[in-house]
């Protein structure tokens, strides 16, 4: 056999050395591009945006404003029952902003993510973020349901052309937690009748109804007597603790005013504690839940403080606020809040009700507040 020379070789493998060099040299080329579009897809994948902040506090027109409650869920565990709730909510409201939304969280789940998935809801929306109260209950009317929504929007038109009535829950109880939650819940709604006819409106004015209950067995009794008295309101019922230490009813309302206020806001009565807040200004200020973490009074002042910053940084103060709502988790905390709130908001209706818990371990109690703007 020859031996091939040299240049032989050359020659032959001359186009294959050419071929093997042009994809050298597109390999350099093109590895520049490749790696950036790597970088960019790793980039994409691993950036993960941050639910935005709920404001503490937000201004709306008190004669657009409506109010809604959300139909219950027994499907899926917390996250999906509030994804649920708030498709609920916008099909209720439509292109109506919403401004404030009160959440009753029943159940074991992490209360933080409902601000977690209401802040990415109406991101994704691009609506404005609502203020939010968020409590935990002892349970709601429905086997499986975790969480119930209440929520105030503003529409495009007047729908309460001289403005709204407020109306505290009046608190009826038994020492015996076993007993019956109806005839309580009578006893309560008579007593809303009554302070709803002294500010001049009628059953049929009345925009929304919470009851707050002790128990929710046979709670189809004390449905029928809200839905008799009140067929045109949005409906709520919740059991405020697992297990009290007391029977107790306390059914609050929201009304339409139908006369004329004698000033910005009017409480009646007008001596004592008042039982409704008359509201005839232009604009209220909605806040979210603060809440009080510690269990000393000074804990407590501070939390009605950031509050009361919250309505300042608004353009209201504490003497503004018609109505205040306080979610405390113990009796102890209870009555230090009814010794304090006099101090910060003298003339507002409201209520002092035990609830399950609240978000954060040492969590004393939460409260919100509406307050009367020009």
């Amino acid at each position: 056999m020859r031996n091939s020379s040299p240049m032989t070789l050359s020659r032959r493998f001359a186009p294959w050395l050419i071929s093997l060099s042009i994809a050298a040299v597109c390999v350099l080329l093109c590895a520049p591009g490749l790696s950036a579009q790597k970088r960019k897809k790793e980039e994409i994948t691993q950036t993960l945006q941050l639910p935005r902040d709920l404001p503490s506090a937000v201004t709306g027109e008190t004669r657009r404003l409506s109010f809604h409650v959300t139909p219950l869920s027994a499907k899926g565990l917390l996250s999906a029952q509030v994804r649920e709730a708030l498709k609920a909510l916008a099909h209720q409201t439509g292109a109506s902003p919403v401004l404030k939304i009160r959440a009753f969280v029943a159940g074991s789940g992490d209360l933080r993510r409902v601000r977690d998935l209401v802040s990415e809801a109406f991101t994704v929306r691009h609506m404005p973020l609502p203020a939010l109260s968020l409590i935990q209950a002892g349970g709601l009317p429905l086997e499986g349901a975790q969480v119930v929504l209440e929520a105030i929007a503003t529409e495009k038109k007047e729908i309460n052309p001289r403005g709204l009535v407020f109306l505290a829950a009046p608190v009826a109880t038994s020492d015996n937690p076993l007993d019956p939650v109806e005839p309580l819940a009578a006893a309560s709604l008579e007593r809303l009748q009554q302070a709803l006819q002294a500010a001049g409106s009628k059953s049929t004015d009345v925009v929304r109804v919470t009851c707050f209950l002790s128990s929710l067995e046979n709670v189809a009794a004390t449905r029928k007597l809200v839905e008799a008295a009140y067929p045109h309101a949005a409906l709520n019922y919740v059991q405020t603790q697992r297990a009290p230490q007391q029977a107790l009813a306390a059914c609050e309302a929201v009304a339409r005013l139908t006369r004329d206020a004698s000033a910005r806001v009017e409480y009646l009565p007008a001596e004592g504690d008042p039982q409704a807040a008359l509201v005839g200004a232009a604009h209220v200020v909605l806040t979210g839940s603060q809440v009080s973490y510690g269990f000393q009074e000074s804990n407590s002042r501070l939390a009605l403080e950031r509050l009361q910053k919250a309505l300042e940084s608004n353009g209201v103060t504490g003497r503004d606020v018609a109505f205040a709502q306080y979610y405390p988790l113990a009796g102890s905390i209870g009555a230090q809040v009814r010794k304090l709130r006099p101090e910060f908001f003298p003339k507002a209706v409201g209520s002092v009700l035990l609830f399950e818990g609240l978000p954060g371990m040492d969590a004393g109690f939460a409260l919100d507040a509406i307050a009367a703007k020009d």
